[in-house]
């Protein structure tokens, strides 16, 4: 049996021609989303945030790959992507009711005299007064969220899995929410992340409004506490 050569090699060439044109197509495509990812960095405002979001889950190893190469720190592109994240399932989680969401908290928001004992749903708040968490986790409770202060992502998985919430708001570093995103999608929860002020290992700082803010999402007006309705507006 003979085999026509010239035909085949005329095939691999035509597959190699397509599949070099895909690249090229792919890494055009993704710097056109990394351009207008910069832009939205440096306005302040997400523009066309659904065609980013589908860019970044086909092409995110090549757009991180440019955020890099343009000079973009790791912590800047991280923020970006948090944002971009919470902007696409802001509409998704609004609709969740409170009784069926969940709020992680990382140990480290906890004064370094903390009382408080770690048990196996995480640490149990004392609302010593020694730090802001208990009066944050009081509010929050008042609102219908189930709170868990936590020092790792295996008791945020054994949470859900005991739970079954529906929608969870995830805070910690830069590093911790874009891992619990990751973690949450996966698990098919709408998830919201709040990053906190300092890093670290100890008595870390958050911006508690920015966590109330995302927590009354979808909250009818007259469940919202006096106090909070500041944010409400």
């Amino acid at each position: 049996m003979e085999y026509d050569f010239g035909t085949w090699n005329h095939l691999m060439y035509l597959i190699g021609e397509i599949t070099v044109i895909l690249i090229l197509g792919a890494i055009a495509i993704a710097f056109v989303l990394v351009v207008i990812s910069l832009y939205s960095i440096k306005k302040g405002k997400l523009y066309f945030p659904r065609v980013i979001k589908a860019g970044l889950v086909f092409l995110e190893g090549w757009m991180k790959a440019m955020f890099r190469l343009l000079g973009l720190e790791d912590r800047e592109m991280f923020a970006f992507f948090i944002k971009l994240h919470n902007s696409m399932n802001s509409a998704a989680f609004e609709k969740i009711p409170v009784a069926e969401r969940a709020i992680f908290m990382p140990q480290c928001l906890r004064s370094s005299q903390c009382p408080a004992n770690l048990t196996p749903e995480g640490l149990k708040c004392r609302s010593c007064g020694q730090c802001s968490v208990g009066e944050a986790r009081e509010m929050l409770e008042r609102l219908g969220y189930r709170i868990f202060i936590v020092p790792g992502s295996s008791f945020i998985k054994r949470m859900v899995k005991k739970y079954r919430p529906k929608a969870i708001i995830g805070v910690g570093c830069l590093a911790e929410v874009k891992e619990g995103i990751d973690m949450a999608d996966k698990m098919g929860l709408v998830v919201m992340g709040v990053v906190t002020l300092k890093e670290g290992c100890v008595e870390t700082l958050v911006n508690w409004p920015d966590i109330y803010e995302v927590a009354i999402l979808g909250i009818n007006p007259a469940s919202i506490p006096e106090d909070l309705h500041v944010f409400a507006d």
